[in-house]
Order: structure tokens, then sequence, then C-alpha cells
């Protein structure tokens, strides 16, 4: 993003965790604030808990030393300076450290010089405190967050329970057991006492969320819980999984909204071996886990099978980029700001035309209105939501600049790795569909090269019936953009309307019927192509799956006014 005119709004934050120092630049203007835009982001790879451990401690904590202070105090006077380039206000700096600092035996020592050094103080957060804002940047991570959640540190391990963007009720309870503090446990032998003491604590940790009667009430409602994960440890754990999943090549690289079943979760055996392979062969290496990360997963399958044992109720897991940094800064926003969707705040600013919200209810007027007969779960319409669609609409013209030839690629891959790959908050399935329907929205034709980016966000759709209404809706949005080539114009409104209905073909199957309305000044000649493109959606060579696949034969009645 461009560098903003006004820096007051503009947040630097320096999270200093157990196996690294993490700084970042943030504008939280209040156009953009939800989705918590980085200006700037870096990481020093200290860790402050492997200096507590030697190799010659023979497991007994030491105070942390002076050459690795020392470090700490350089790494902070070079992002001071960087703080300064970006006219950062000194208010808004904040330096927030967790379990290794906050339990060091000199944890005071490295304040003082950090204080004398660096003229910056440092906040030790609490176990409450770190439990509560892990939460928060959890809850910022995606659009709606309903389950428990935890953080994987390097020194503990966070469980919490969520209800959309407000703090826990209960708080979230701390446990010594990140992965870097198991790993030395492991080490250390008495693997049967280390597994008794865990799964006694985390048991302990569920029954004081006291949260049985919400977990009944989503097992009731969607058969079960969401687990959601955040912190290095399990983030590692999901490039793993990543890596195996079924879709390959996996076409999102950015972990935030991946999702994983119980099953895949707690295949163990699978990852570790895959984190092994990693190990041993550089050419087995995968995306985003480093040798450290890829060491580490003994550690997270150790506390991944005692989570199977203590959480029956996970049916699924999602995974989230949301730690102290998102947390703490999303903290600071109102809780109005905190409930709105990051799919609809991260596209508004690509919008044309007079509104965003008439050119999504014109998109919307060519869906047929859901029957007792034909709901839109049943239809594959329930992920084509009013959000999906209101982002569409801001985006529908975002690549009109972009030659013929480029139109369509760049739209496939706006979401993933173009103008809104950045974006904090969207599942993948969200990135996936706004991709292909912009895709759609300029011919669905993409270079060879493409094709196979194209087909894994396809199989990443789970219904192919929601694959077909998004290629019929990007026929109507190449349609409207013909019609009113710079955005929806309020005085111009009447230039196109749709009116869309369910009927019956001659063998009883339904078929949509599309009345496409034009002013008096529109000639259905200049249409003729987006008119025919509407028609072609209906032809069954372009069902999803071919001939006996998903989709509708579609009637095309074009009326002008007179």
């Amino acid at each position: 993003m461009a560098l903003p005119q006004d820096p007051s709004h503009l947040h630097a934050l320096v999270d200093i965790g157990s196996n690294g120092i993490r700084f970042s630049i943030t504008s939280l203007h209040p156009s953009q604030a939800r989705i918590l835009p980085t200006l700037h982001q870096s990481r020093c790879g200290i860790s402050l808990y492997d200096a507590q451990y030697p190799p010659s401690s023979a497991g007994e904590r030491q105070p942390i030393p002076s050459s690795t202070i020392a470090a700490v105090i350089a790494a902070l006077r070079d992002f001071k300076r960087t703080t300064l380039d970006f006219c950062v206000p000194e208010a808004n700096v904040k330096l927030l450290a967790t379990e290794a600092t906050r339990t060091a035996i000199n944890a005071a020592d490295l304040l003082a010089e950090v204080r004398a050094n660096v003229g910056w103080e440092i906040s030790l957060l609490s176990k409450e405190e770190e439990g509560r804002i892990g939460a928060l940047g959890v809850a910022s991570s995606l659009p709606g967050v309903r389950g428990l959640v935890m953080d994987l540190g390097g020194g503990s391990v966070q469980l919490s329970w969520l209800d959309g963007q407000k703090a826990p009720k209960k708080g979230a309870v701390s446990m010594p057991y990140g992965a870097a503090a198991l790993m030395r446990r492991i080490g250390e032998g008495r693997i049967r006492e280390l597994e008794a003491e865990v799964s006694a604590a985390v048991k302990g940790a569920y029954e004081s969320l006291e949260v049985e009667g919400e977990v009944a009430e989503e097992r009731k409602e969607n058969g079960g819980v969401t687990l959601f994960l955040s912190g290095g440890g399990f983030r590692g754990w999901g490039y793993v999984l990543l890596s195996r999943h079924r879709v390959q090549p996996y076409p999102i690289s950015v972990i935030n909204g991946f999702r994983a079943s119980r099953e895949e979760f707690l295949d163990t055996k699978d990852v570790q071996a895959a984190a092994a392979a990693a190990l041993e062969d550089e050419s087995e290496s995968i995306f985003r886990v480093s040798d450290r990360r890829a060491g580490q997963v003994p550690a997270v399958a150790f506390l991944v099978k005692t989570l199977a044992e203590c959480l029956p109720a996970v049916t699924e897991v999602r995974f989230c980029q949301g730690g102290v940094r998102e947390g703490y800064l999303s903290g600071l926003l109102s809780s109005q700001v905190r409930a709105l969707s990051p799919l609809v705040v991260a596209t508004t600013p690509f919008a044309w035309g007079d509104g965003t919200e008439p050119l999504a209810d014109l998109v919307s007027s060519a869906l047929p209105i859901a029957s007792r007969n034909r709901d839109y779960a049943s239809m594959g319409l329930a992920p084509v939501d009013r959000t999906l669609i209101t982002a569409f609409a801001s985006t529908m013209y975002t690549h009109s600049s972009h030659s013929k030839d480029l139109q369509a690629s760049a739209a496939l891959r706006s979401t993933t790795s173009g103008v809104l790959a950045s974006v904090h908050g969207l599942l993948h399935e969200s990135r996936a569909l706004l991709g292909l329907l912009l895709c759609a929205r300029w011919g669905d034709s993409v270079a060879p090269t493409d094709e196979t980016f194209k087909r894994s966000l396809q199989r990443l759709i789970e219904d192919p019936w929601t694959l077909w209404w998004v290629q019929y809706l990007g026929t109507v949005a190449a349609l409207i953009g013909t019609v009113w080539p710079a955005g929806w114009k309020e005085q111009a409104e009447e230039r196109l309307k749709f009116e869309t209905t369910w009927e019956n073909d001659k063998k009883g199957n339904a078929m949509l019927r599309v009345r496409v309305m034009l002013g008096k000044d529109i000639s259905a000649e200049v249409l003729e192509q987006e008119i025919h493109g509407l028609e072609k959606a209906s032809k069954r060579k372009r069902w999803i799956g071919g001939r006996d696949g998903a989709g509708f034969k579609v009637a095309v009645e074009v009326r002008t006014a007179t």
C-alpha cells in the first residue's frame, strides 16, 4: 500500500517472543483498520528461550546472557531508525514481551538495558494478558470466529473460547508447554509423566473456560466445534498439512484461513514423517517450514495427541496468523470496526462509480430467489453470499486497464499474489471464489501457464454447483461492465435490470429464466457478445464436470424499453 500522507495513524509494534523478535509498522486509518494493513515487517531470530537453556546448562535455567541482551538492543536500535523513517509518532510505539522475557531470571536487567540504551519501555504481558491479546489476534484473522482457540508459542500455549470479535469472557489459560519448552521436556525423558501432566493441564484449562453450553450448541448446529490455531508451532504444522493436501500444488501460499479436518490434523505420523524427510533431504524441504520448525514437529505432535484425547468435540481446525501484534492492534479498535467484514473492507477502495451496494443489488438480481424446493444450500449458492457479491462488485473493474491478454489471468491471481494477496482476515475459500469470479468476469480464458493454477483453485471449492454459479455470475458481470464501463451510475440506473425466476423445461428439469431489461438508449445489438456469453453458461459442455455435470439451462429474454 502507498505511504499515508498523515502518519498519525501509524503504529509500530515490537513482539518480543520466545523464538524471535518481530517488528512491524501498521496503519490504523479508519477506512482500512479492520484488516490491519502492514507497511513494514521484519523478524530477528534471537531466541530468548534458547538463550536461557544453553546446551551446557543441563536443563537448568540460566540468566539471559549479556551478549544476547546486546543483540536485542542492536535490533531495537535498528528498528527505531525505521520508525523515524516512517514518521511513526513516539506515543504509537509499543514493545510487548511474553513468556520467555516475563519469567527470565534477569528480566529486570534486560528492561533496564533497553530503557537506557534505546529509550523504549518493554511491557511484560501477564499470562492472562498474553492469552487475551492472542485470542483477539485470532479473532482478527478471520471474518467470524466461534470455537476453541489455541496459541502455541515457544515457551507457552494458551487456550480460550471465542465468540465473534469479543474478548474471551473467561479470559485465556496459559500453560508452560510451548514448542521449545516441550522439546526440552521431551529430551529429558519421563515421557509418560509428561503426558499425564500435559493432559491434566489441558483438561483443567478446558474446564475452567466453562463453555459446555456453547460446545453443546455448536454440536447441535454444526456437528462439532472448530479449533482455531495460531502461533509459530501450529503454523509449521499447518504448512506441512498444506503440503500434503489433496490439491497439489496448493494454490494459496498464506496459511491464514486454511482449513483441515480433524482426521487430517490428527495424522501425526504422516506429518512427522514429512518433517523428518525435510530435515534429512533438502529436496524434501517444505515451504515456510524452517529446520527449526521441522525439528519442533515432534513436540507439536505430542501436544496434538493430547488435544485429541482432551477435546473430542473438535471436528475441524482453522489456522490463523493472528498473534500478539494483531491482537494488540485489534484491541485498539472499536467493536464496530472489529465486526466489519475483512473482505468488504479490503475491496472497497477498488470500487468504481456511484456506489457498490446498488451494483451488488444488480448482480444479486441475476440470481433466482430461493424457494422451499430450491434453497441456496442445495443449489450450491450458500458460499455466494452478500459479502462475496459486494466484494465482487467492488473489484469488478479493477483489471479494466489491463490488456485483454492479461485480464483474466491477473484477475484470477488477484487474491493470492495480486492486489488482494496481503489482506489480513480472509478464508482460503473466499480467496478462491473471488479470484474465480473475477476471472470469469473477464472471459474465463487464461494462458496455459495459469491453467494448472486455475484448476487448483477450482478444486478447493467442494461443491461443483457453486463453481457453475461462479461461471454464470462472471458472464452477468461482463454484461454489466459493458453497459456501465466506468462503474454503476445513479443517473443512469435504468440502463440495465434483471428479473430471474425458476422454471421447468419440457422434461421437467429446473432452468433459469433471465429477463434482461435494457433502457431505451441501450442497443441490444451492441451487447450481442455479452448476452451470448450469458446464454453459453447453459450449454452442457460448459457445465462443471461435462454434459452430465452440475449446471442449469438458462433462457435469456432481452427487452428494450420504448
